[in-house]
């Protein structure tokens, strides 16, 4: 495809990545009050973010393989669907637990849009010249990431709208963007009969990823770490993940192709992905949360106070993918993004319910500068490395793991959190002579203004606080993503579209 033909069908991909990313940035800010509108807790906060996540991992590699063997403009479209529809379904949502499941299914929908909009742009553009194309995804994300929670803010602020239009929102873009498509994307497209998709592998990588989330989860409240309950659910998903290697390393269509995984720089750019998803969703996620309950700004506020961290992943994947595709070099890019990854996370470790916001600005600048330099790129070390055949299976491993560790450092951190929060609640209602049980707080419910003011200081400072410290631990994450990307090979980027 020529330059003008790939803009006509790019515009409509880059609307579908658009609505994937703005669907979880419209709801980041927006969630404090859902929950507590809901009546839901902290761990039901957390895994609201995780059950999407979740099941947008366990799905991507699935998506990722089908591309290479059926029409990518057709699963495109079904995935479009599907969206839609669970869209519409969390937004009518009446409890936390229906919202968690409805999310779960949107899961499925973000996961095949994401990694099919990556698949589709590799099989029309070579590694050399898609660093000018990231450029504009990069743009795009850092948009929807920049006006996703200052649009969830007003919608959840807007008494004529509220939170549930958060989800409705994305269903006139996504409409949009099928018609486009439609008439737009025109892809040769090479059909494999033969070929079957590793459902097994699949479902047990799933079921072994879910055991060890669940694990994460309940561990430290309802179960000791060293416990019965503990050996059982570390140990099974251990074997269940055994038995996922095993199967991968046998089938004829494994859905994470363990011959590409095993390579020198798809090993380390997988591994420096997993720290970049982990460290990156794990402490995004609980940013509006800092903003709202432990500095006590509205949901408007919140979203204008994450523009620094929306800034930097905009200017800095612009100018980046520039750069890549006119120097042909992309591992420069991605060692000093994960280095100030690291350091802006650092940055933040230091934050309480009363840390300037100048100070807090400047440590989310240099979380969003790292990102837009390090993500994609990433996922372009892995894609120049492949022939065209595989450039679905290799997208969806890469986009896996980075899923998988942003859903692993949701739940890990969002656990520490809870742990934290609750534990300083307690101390906090102790001094003032107030019973947690009978204060309605303790931990156990996120509506705010339903408490006495006496309570909501405590509740406020006990938020505030505690962020600090799981943003320490994304620092120390995001330092083994610097290590890995250190020894990544320094090689040009091909300028063919296939090997």
């Amino acid at each position: 495809m020529d330059h003008r033909h790939v803009l006509r069908a790019l515009s409509g991909l880059l609307i579908v990545l658009f609505v994937a990313m703005i669907s979880s940035t419209v709801v980041s800010v927006a969630l404090p009050q859902i929950i507590g509108s809901l009546d839901g807790t902290q761990s039901q906060y957390t895994w609201v973010v995780t059950a999407t996540l979740l099941a947008s991992t366990a799905s991507t590699p699935i998506w990722g393989k089908l591309a290479d063997l059926f029409s990518k403009k057709l699963l495109l479209q079904i995935a479009i669907g599907l969206f839609v529809v669970s869209s519409v379904a969390c937004g009518f949502a009446q409890s936390t637990e229906q919202l968690i499941a409805f999310r779960a299914v949107q899961g499925l929908g973000m996961g095949a849009l994401q990694v099919l909009v990556q698949v589709i742009i590799a099989a029309m553009i070579s590694p050399k010249e898609r660093g000018r194309y990231n450029g504009y995804l990069g743009g795009v994300m850092a948009v929807a990431t920049v006006g996703g929670p200052l649009l969830g803010g007003f919608i959840t602020d807007a008494s004529w709208l509220g939170w549930r239009w958060c989800f409705f929102i994305a269903v006139p873009f996504t409409l949009l963007a099928s018609v486009m498509l439609a008439r737009t994307l025109h892809l040769v497209e090479v059909r494999r009969p033969d070929t079957k998709v590793d459902y097994l592998g699949a479902s047990l990588i799933a079921a072994g990823v879910s055991l060890l989330l669940l694990w994460v989860t309940f561990v430290g409240d309802d179960f000791d770490w060293i416990s019965w309950q503990s050996g059982l659910m570390v140990g099974g998903s251990a074997v269940i993940l055994g038995a996922a290697v095993l199967v991968e390393g046998r089938v004829k269509e494994p859905v994470v192709p363990l011959h590409v995984v095993r390579r020198r720089d798809p090993a380390l750019a997988i591994v420096a992905s997993l720290a970049v998803g982990m460290a990156m969703f794990g402490g995004a996620v609980f940013l509006g949360q800092y903003f709202q309950i432990g500095r006590g700004y509205s949901p408007t506020e919140a979203g204008l106070l994450t523009i620094p961290l929306m800034a930097g992943v905009l200017v800095s994947s612009t100018v980046a993918g520039r750069l890549v595709s006119q120097t042909g070099k992309v591992k420069p890019f991605i060692v000093a993004g994960v280095v100030v990854l690291a350091l802006g996370f650092l940055g933040l470790s230091f934050i309480d319910h009363e840390t300037s916001l100048v100070m807090v600005s400047l440590g989310m600048l240099g979380v969003g500068v790292g990102v837009g330099m390090s993500m994609q790129n990433l996922v372009l070390v892995l894609q120049n490395t492949v022939p065209l055949s595989e450039i679905g299976a290799a997208s969806g491993a890469i986009t896996f793991f980075r899923s998988l560790g942003g859903t692993m450092g949701v739940s890990v951190l969002g656990a520490v959190l809870a742990h934290q929060v609750s534990t300083k609640i307690t101390d906090g209602l102790a001094k003032l002579g107030i019973d947690p049980a009978a204060s309605g707080s303790g931990g156990s419910t996120l509506n705010v203004a339903a408490m006495p003011p006496q309570v909501q200081e405590v509740v406020r400072a006990a938020y505030g606080d505690a962020t600090g410290h799981i943003f320490l631990i994304s620092a120390g994450i995001a330092v083994i993503g610097v290590i890995a990307s250190l020894f990544l090979t320094p090689t040009k980027l091909r300028d063919s579209v296939d090997l």
